[in-house]
């Protein structure tokens, strides 16, 4: 495996992955705020949030990780990592009220941040080594290859097969 360059690097990588998934977070709040008060809130939001994770998903799989544009199972694997997100964020705000009923907006505010950023960590972490890995060769040694070596002796040719180690080629 090559060593990782600057452009691949995880640090590279996580900041491709803050900046195009803040960037998409940023266009989502400006469409839903345009559309929000025209259709029900709740099918606004849910047609925003699937279209920007869509969006995301592209972003990430083409400039974030390098792969290319993602394929359907792509966009699958990183649709269940937004709601895996979306179940976290909401348990811990869940906990949060639980443990401290009236804990305040701000306090409130930042277990929502914490567990936001959480999230998106183990999301970058999933997308990098599970949904955008690449796949590339099998780690597994290539056998020998047989070759055949011609010898002469007095004008006539031999096929010999060796394999291709140079040690068999020592004696000759």
């Amino acid at each position: 495996m090559a060593a990782p360059t600057a452009r691949s690097g995880p640090v590279a990588a996580f900041v491709r992955f803050v900046l195009c998934g803040g960037g998409v977070t940023l266009l989502a709040s400006g469409v839903l705020l345009l559309i929000g008060h025209r259709v029900p809130f709740a099918l606004a939001s849910a047609v925003v949030t699937v279209a920007s994770t869509v969006l995301a998903t592209e972003l990430h799989g083409r400039f974030t990780f390098g792969r290319g544009g993602a394929g359907w199972s792509d966009h699958a694997a990183s649709g269940l990592t937004v709601a895996l997100s979306y179940a976290f964020t909401t348990g811990a705000l869940l906990a949060f009220d639980g443990l401290h009923p009236g804990g305040g907006a701000l306090l409130r505010q930042g277990v929502y941040l914490g567990a936001s950023g959480l999230a998106g960590i183990a999301r970058f972490l999933l997308l990098r080594h599970v949904v955008f890995a690449t796949r590339g060769a099998p780690r597994v040694p290539e056998r020998p290859r047989r070759r055949a070596a011609t010898m002469g002796s007095a004008g006539r040719h031999t096929a010999v097969p060796y394999t291709s180690a140079p040690r068999l080629l020592q004696g000759s």
